[in-house]
């Protein structure tokens, strides 16, 4: 199990890569803890769970609110507004393909997916229910919920554990592949673009991939620090610094700017950028990246076609449906 102690050995500079790198597509399953098997019935019951904002105090925030499966995974907000209107001091990350990270949250605090949804639901600027033991209580009161958890895990108990089981069954689900990137590494060499196959090499030339490796672009769980090379005049806009990202998990002073290496997959959808949102465009992201993490200028043209091959990065969205949450018949939790 990841522990917050072990995170100063994941933290550090990936080794960079040779622009010879191997390429890899994005798989079509992701893989299952052991103890989390994937299973329709689990997937249904979770995709219920992440779309029932009863699971909130004020019966008005869904995971979904903030992660929203009908377009990009997350809200294209600055900050996530959360119950009672209360906004986040950081940007939602994408759902899409978040089974391929190793650590959760911007700043790595949750090992799995599992984890993960335990958050959110207790958190009092987000959902805001006042414990786990509230939230189960109200499930309990909902017979279709009981019929739920009895057919994904066959038995008659309704948990904390079960619920983000589900949860992290149904968000495994949530994967992009086939994207004209992974037809064009796929042997299709039609699928990209001059632009974009121009943008792909000077991704790799400028060290890129050094951090946003691997099948998911995310650097397969490692941490890196942002920014590397400091810069008033962007620290002055978009105040990147004020948040001290993974120390104040950890209250280390050398954690200090370290954060998960964000997926680079359906970045085009996914505006505004970074873990404070600051940054409102693709193209401006690029160029903040080259600067602060490469300390280099990137011309208008080598601007075009890297957004160009990040716009390739947007995959094939399983099809999905809304499901019908269970019924609160003659009653409400809102008074």
């Amino acid at each position: 199990m990841f522990k917050i102690s072990s995170l100063a050995v994941a933290i550090g500079f990936v080794g960079y890569m040779s622009v010879a790198q191997a390429w890899e597509a994005l798989p079509a399953v992701a893989p299952a803890p052991a103890d989390n098997p994937t299973t329709a019935e689990k997937v249904e019951l979770g995709k219920m769970l992440y779309h029932d904002p009863r699971l909130s105090s004020t019966g008005t925030v869904a995971c979904a609110s903030c992660h929203n499966t009908m377009l990009g995974g997350e809200d294209n907000r600055a900050g996530s507004m959360g119950v009672q209107a209360q906004v986040g001091g950081r940007s939602a990350p994408t759902v899409w393909n978040a089974a391929f990270n190793k650590v959760q949250f911007w700043d790595g605090r949750a090992a799995s997916l599992e984890d993960q949804a335990a958050g959110p639901v207790t958190n009092p600027i987000e959902m805001g229910m006042k414990s786990w033991d509230d939230v189960v209580a109200r499930l309990k009161t909902i017979p279709g919920y009981k019929q739920a958890f009895h057919k994904a895990f066959g038995t008659d108990v309704i948990s904390k554990d079960l619920a983000t089981k589900a949860i992290a069954a149904y968000e495994r689900t949530l994967i992009t592949p086939n994207s004209a990137y992974d037809k064009y590494v796929g042997g299709d060499k039609t699928a990209l673009t001059e632009q974009q196959v121009r943008g792909m090499t000077k991704v790799a030339e400028l060290g890129c991939t050094s951090c946003h490796s691997g099948a998911a672009f995310n650097g397969a769980g490692t941490f890196q620090k942002f920014p590397v090379h400091p810069n008033g005049y962007f620290e002055a806009q978009n105040h990147f610094s004020k948040d001290k990202g993974l120390a104040e998990v950890t209250k280390k002073p050398e954690n200090a700017h370290f954060w998960k290496v964000p997926t680079l997959r359906n970045i085009a959808l996914t505006a505004p950028y970074f873990h404070n949102g600051s940054v409102a465009t693709l193209d401006q992201a690029v160029k903040v990246m080259a600067k602060l993490q490469l300390d280099k200028e990137l011309s208008k043209a080598e601007v075009a076609d890297i957004v160009a091959f990040l716009n390739a990065l947007t995959g094939q969205f399983p099809k999905q449906t809304m499901p019908t949450l269970p019924a609160t018949p003659g009653t409400t939790f809102n008074k």
